[in-house]
């Protein structure tokens, strides 16, 4: 099974589906992601935009997810900014806190106003 990701004209994921192999793959079975598109096109309308996602991050970094975004330039999936500090990691397509979180075995929140991690106590 392949998955693809619906795109809007921002490149904002809208939905991800599943597509069966023999709908992604030419006449000796081999994948290829341009038939995929094409399938998704076929049943969803011409003017759609799909990009294959891996379901186990074996290529464009993460697995789609609504609300995610694909980066051309870094052809990766990244999802959605947690808050406005945080700065995107373009190795591992993930946010940075401006912060290191503690590594104390505690437990921590975000605090976006005093750009500080706030320990949780029970």
């Amino acid at each position: 099974m392949a998955h693809f990701a619906e795109l809007d004209e921002n490149n904002v994921v809208l939905r991800v589906i599943v597509v069966s192999n023999a709908d992604t793959s030419d006449v000796n079975g081999v994948e290829h992601e341009e038939i995929g598109v094409a399938f998704c096109k076929a049943h969803y309308g011409a003017s759609t935009i799909w990009k294959q996602t891996s379901y186990n991050g074996n290529f464009r970094k993460h697995y789609a997810g609504i609300g995610y975004s694909y980066d051309q330039r870094l052809d990766a999936f990244i999802p959605y900014q947690p808050f406005p500090s945080w700065v995107l990691n373009e190795q591992t397509c993930l946010w940075d806190a401006p912060v290191a979180c503690p590594d104390d075995g505690k437990t921590y929140l975000w605090d976006e106003p005093t750009q500080s991690w706030i320990e949780v106590t029970p």
